[in-house]
């Protein structure tokens, strides 16, 4: 075990990362100051940049260092369709698809009352307000297929169905390249009943 005082607090550090345990931590921690001390201090700098540079964007939450992120000032994007996620991660996703041009309000979580997470907690007022702006006519419910992504595209769903907006959920299926053998049942399942 580490015995320095400084090491042990990086390594528990690099413990916060998810799926990061003691002994990859301590790996990273000797990579680093062995082998790459300039690439600590950058990586150290570059933390602290996103700290205190990067915050919320006041229109869909995402991840940004302005009060707007780029996506909300563009004006090519299609304001009337909203895609609404959970994290600024699947964000990133659904960009890197290229298959989608709208707008996006972003969570930040999902329901979770086992774990105290509410409907206040990820924004469903503020949702709910931009989703009823006069430009948006369709949401898109991009939660994830978990039972707590399940459960906030319900309540998303029934609370934006007095709106007079169209609801639509990401479809779920068999992953292309995939043979059917391989898949779980519940996807084949889903992908039975939402056939085309």
């Amino acid at each position: 075990m580490v015995h320095s005082g400084a090491l042990d607090a990086l390594v528990q550090a690099l413990r916060l990362l998810p799926g990061v345990g003691v002994k990859s931590a301590q790996r990273m921690a000797f990579h680093l100051l062995q082998r790459d001390r300039d690439g600590a201090l950058q990586l150290a700098q570059a933390l602290q940049q996103a700290v205190h540079g990067v915050g919320h964007c006041e229109r869909c939450h995402t991840f940004t260092e302005g009060a707007l992120c780029a996506t909300c000032l563009d004006s090519e994007r299609d304001a009337t369709r909203l895609c609404v996620l959970e994290t600024p991660a699947d964000q990133a996703a659904m960009e890197r698809t290229g298959a989608f041009n709208g707008l996006y309000f972003v969570l930040m979580g999902r329901l979770s009352p086992l774990d105290g997470v509410g409907p206040k907690d990820i924004g469903l007022a503020q949702l709910l307000a931009r989703a009823s702006d006069g430009a948006v006519q369709e949401v898109i419910l991009a939660t994830s297929f978990t039972a707590e992504g399940e459960a906030t595209a319900y309540a998303i769903s029934e609370a934006l169905k007095s709106r007079g907006l169209q609801v639509t959920r990401l479809a779920r299926g068999v992953p292309v390249g995939s043979e059917l053998e391989y898949v779980d049942l519940g996807t084949i399942a889903h992908a039975l009943v939402a056939r085309r």
